[in-house]
């Protein structure tokens, strides 16, 4: 037998591929399987199997039949992941989505709506709003409850409702608001209005609010500013506030049912007294008009009312260190206000206080009175008579009061020691060849009846006239009786009481 010649090796190697090694057809066969199943898997589900999604959240619907799997999540229009499963349960329906790191966090009070995208986009995306950064944050698979969720009404849906008898009531409502703002107003309905839209109908009345309406969109944009808070994030947290709220609200649904009824029927009695509405309301414009002035008084004041507070503040700032201070007074005052201090007076003066009690009533039933009497009689008789001019050839024009303080002082200088013998009457010895007598007022220590002396001239009279005591009336009040005339009667000069002659 011959020999069989030799294979070539190189074809041999070029069969069996670059390493020696080729797949069988069963392999290429499942290799080109998994490619063409798993490849549009992956392409249409953009998740590798048998793994999580990352940060996940469910939201319970009303209705989402609406929504698809990997529908849009976004935020303030920035899509932020994508809706992952959708099940239904009973009346509701819970939404299951992702949220990529660029949309955390996502807090506790997020609130979650299912709205329709653009007409080409087409189907529905989740609208999720975060919530406020006082929450704290939701954990992974968290569920927003269906209080805090909502679905945007369909344009079949508004068809649907707008059957014959709704397209016939919606046909009269507006041939009804048509004829409420064309219709003039009758006298009767006119009393009751305002006397700026009186005799107008209603769309000249909705003119009139819209040409006055800028102030109060002023006001309003105001009112609006002002809700922003002062402080970043203000809003937000009375947004969360009102969640909150809102949240308890929903959890005490029996109790909401019972303010509902009592709300109704306040409103009735409400309605039942519109009359007494109408003309409040109508009294409205004059009082705001005052409130206005007084707020703007009010405004003015607040100012010098601020800087007074801040003027204040080291005085307050004050108030612990003297508070501090003021506790050894008050810790030395407790004891002066016990028994054996204070408290022994305070219970002396209560037992004196009737005694004092019945000598004040006393006073008031006859020592008052007599005093009273006796200022009268010093107002009405003595004041006036001291006050009168003596009109004589000594008088000094003064009244009468200061000659008396005259002869006062005349006194004293008469009776001062001018020497070391002693008081001295201080006489300017005379003589004359007028011989005068004096009754002698001593006589019974003497046999003299009259005292003799010369004088240079013989006397003219006496000044005042000594006519004896005047008579004396206890039952006649002093203050009755008349002022007495010093410049008449015995008040003018009268005969010499001097005897003229010798012995």
């Amino acid at each position: 037998m011959g020999r069989l010649p030799e294979r070539d090796t190189r074809d041999s190697n070029r069969k069996r591929g670059l390493f020696g090694w080729r797949p069988s057809n069963a392999a290429i066969a499942l290799i080109f399987l998994l490619v063409f199943t798993l490849g549009p898997y992956l392409a249409f589900t953009k998740h590798i199997p048998f793994t999580g999604y990352g940060y996940e959240i469910k939201a319970t619907f009303a209705n989402s039949a609406n929504i698809s799997v990997n529908s849009p999540v976004r935020i303030a229009g920035v899509d932020v992941g994508k809706v992952i499963d959708s099940s239904s349960e009973g009346g509701t329906s819970t939404v299951t989505f992702t949220v990529e790191e660029k949309g955390r966090p996502i807090h506790a009070d997020a609130y979650a709506q299912i709205r329709p995208r653009i007409f080409l986009e087409g189907n529905f995306f989740i609208d999720l709003d975060p919530g406020s950064p006082s929450a704290p944050e939701m954990d992974s698979g968290g569920t927003i409850p269906v209080s805090r969720t909502s679905i945007s009404v369909q344009l079949d849906e508004v068809l649907t409702a707008l059957q014959s008898p709704v397209r016939a009531d919606l046909s009269r409502l507006l041939e009804s608001f048509g004829e409420a703002l064309t219709r003039k107003p009758s006298a009767a309905e006119d009393a009751t209005q305002l006397p700026d839209v009186q005799g107008k109908s209603g769309a000249e009345g909705l003119n009139y609010a819209f040409r006055n309406g800028a102030n109060a969109g002023r006001y309003s944009a105001q009112v609006a500013n002002a809700f922003l808070g002062t402080e970043p994030g203000d809003l937000s947290r009375f947004v969360g506030g009102a969640s909150r709220t809102f949240d308890a609200l929903a959890s005490r649904e029996e109790d909401l049912q019972g303010l509902i009824v009592n709300f109704d029927v306040f409103t009735g009695a409400l309605a039942a007294q519109n009359a007494n509405l109408a003309a409040t309301f109508q009294r409205f414009a004059p009082a705001l008009r005052t409130a206005r002035t007084s707020l703007v008084s009010l405004n003015r004041t607040l100012p010098p009312l601020r800087a007074f507070a801040i003027e204040l503040r080291p005085a307050v700032a004050e108030l612990p260190g003297l508070i501090a201070a003021g506790r050894p007074w008050l810790r030395q005052a407790n004891p002066l206000l016990g028994r054996g201090e204070l408290g022994g007076v305070a219970r002396l003066l209560s037992e004196a206080t009737p005694g004092l009690a019945g000598a004040a009533q006393a006073g008031k039933a006859k020592t008052i009175p007599e005093i009273n009497r006796i200022s009268l009689c010093t107002t009405q008789v003595l004041v006036p008579t001291n006050e009168q001019v003596i009109q004589d050839r000594f008088s000094t024009g003064g009244p009468a009061y200061r000659e008396f303080l005259y002869g006062l002082v005349n006194l004293a200088g008469w009776g001062q020691n001018f020497d070391g013998n002693g008081y001295y009457a201080r006489v300017q010895p005379g003589g004359g060849d007028e011989l005068v007598g004096l009754p002698n007022p001593g006589g019974n220590l003497s046999t003299d009846k009259v005292q003799w002396t010369h004088t240079i001239e013989p006397p003219q009279g006496v000044q005042p006239q000594l006519a004896g005591r005047p008579p004396k009336k206890p039952d006649v009040r002093c203050h009755t009786n008349p002022v007495p005339d010093l410049n008449a009667g015995p008040g003018q000069p009268g005969a010499p009481t001097l005897v003229p002659g010798g012995p």
